[in-house]
């Protein structure tokens, strides 16, 4: 079993940044590929970008290519999520999941274990 808690989402003004964390407990995410979705009101869940236990990282490019990117420190058990140039259809709850398989890391079915979520709110 792993658990997952995110942390550091909050209310920014477009343009902004800010830095979501997942820390695991329970397992260490070496053995995992550790992905970010999120999800606004009334919207699926979509995927935002994953650190892959093989190696290399996976990102949704339509919606946050160059702005985005995920990053893990083995040693903290813990993936991070940094967020530039914030725009206000970033806002969404923002969910950490982590995955045994060897995929890419981007489909939803692919996760075995799912935080709580964090709020991320990005003002105009």
């Amino acid at each position: 079993q792993v658990q997952l808690t995110e942390s550091g989402g909050g209310l920014v003004q477009a343009g902004g940044s800010l830095r979501l964390s997942c820390a695991a407990s329970g397992r260490t995410i070496t053995t995992y590929t550790m992905g970010w979705f999120r999800q606004a009101p009334g919207k699926e869940r979509q995927f935002v970008a994953a650190s892959r236990r093989s190696g290399g990282s996976t990102y949704d490019s339509d919606s946050v290519k160059g702005r985005f990117t995920v990053f893990r420190d083995n040693g903290k058990n813990t993936v991070y999520l940094r967020m530039n140039t914030l725009k206000p259809e970033d806002t969404a709850v923002y969910y950490c999941a982590a995955s045994s398989g060897y995929g890419l890391g981007s489909m939803h079915r692919e996760y075995d274990y799912w935080g709580q979520g964090t709020q991320v709110t990005v003002s105009s």
